[in-house]
């Protein structure tokens, strides 16, 4: 497996993956639309690769918080189907670990679903520990 940062201009190859997770049906002109714009807002995406086929995600948002200095959000991490529980969620974070630190990044936070009961094991095995709720308000 590779993991690597996928370049800005490459971010449309992520399309897929993202929308397999996406909990409203949003159209795919949409979605890439809003991947394009995320790349200018410090934001990286990194790629697991098997055999060059691009076969999981995690978005990383770069920011600085009062409460936890220089931080990284790790967001809509996505392994496909036919390589999970193959321990490849584990090295993909440490792999972002490493990446972030080498950067000089403090933290890394994350969010997840509420009925993603799996996810919120995997996570705390891997060290995270629940701080709150996270709220979201559609204008």
């Amino acid at each position: 497996m590779e993991f690597k940062i996928i370049p800005s201009h490459q971010i449309g190859s992520i399309l897929s993956l993202v929308k397999k997770m996406a909990k409203d049906s949003v159209s795919d002109t949409v979605l890439l639309q809003r991947l394009q714009e995320m790349t200018t807002q410090n934001y990286e995406c990194v790629g697991v690769y098997n055999h060059h086929q691009l076969i999981g995600v995690a978005g990383l948002w770069f920011c600085t918080r009062h409460y936890s200095g220089r931080s990284v959000e790790v967001d809509h991490v996505c392994i496909e189907e036919a390589f999970r529980n193959q321990g490849l969620g584990s090295q993909l974070m440490a792999w972002i670990e490493n990446y972030v630190r080498e950067k000089g990044y403090e933290t890394i936070e994350l969010n997840t679903y509420v009925e993603n009961i799996l996810s919120h094991k995997f996570y705390q095995k891997e060290g995270y520990k629940k701080l709150g709720f996270h709220f979201l308000k559609s204008l």
